[in-house]
């Protein structure tokens, strides 16, 4: 829930790249990742067989089978609405994988809802507080993470 923010994006440049963190699952034996794992959409890694690139390749250690995670476009801020809707952050191309889980680890960004004020270093977690001098405490908490397929 966001009280008086906007515009909430990570910090993702070429200079400061976000790293999504996830969970990841193999689709083939549905072996499930011990560890998180991080994708950045600046990175760039060779799929094995010269099949090109891709954000993020993994080979399932039980299977053995190489997949691939791509992520499409730059992140789309949260735009502030009320009542708080089901909004898309980022879209990812997976082959052979499946991301179960999303943890919202690095630096946000937002902006004030009324002011623009802009706010950075934000943890997403955990609640977030802070004071506009313009409008009064803003705050995000209470974020819901969900991952769904297209």
């Amino acid at each position: 829930m966001f009280d008086s923010l906007t515009n909430l994006r990570p910090l993702d440049t070429p200079e400061s790249p976000y790293y999504y963190t996830f969970q990841v699952q193999c689709t083939s034996c549905r072996e499930i990742h011990p560890n998180m794992v991080s994708v950045s959409r600046f990175e760039a890694n060779e799929l094995s067989g010269s099949r090109g690139e891709a954000n993020f390749v993994w080979r399932c250690k039980s299977c053995k089978r190489e997949s691939s995670a791509t992520i499409k476009e730059a992140p789309a801020p949260y735009q502030h609405a009320s009542p708080p809707t089901r909004q898309k952050v980022i879209e990812l191309d997976c082959r052979g994988l499946e991301f179960l889980e999303f943890k919202a680890d690095g630096e946000w960004l937002a902006s004030g809802l009324e002011t623009n004020t802009a706010f950075a270093a934000i943890d997403l977690q955990e609640d977030y507080y802070d004071y506009d001098d313009k409008s009064g405490e803003v705050s995000v908490k209470d974020v819901v993470w969900e991952i769904r397929r297209a």
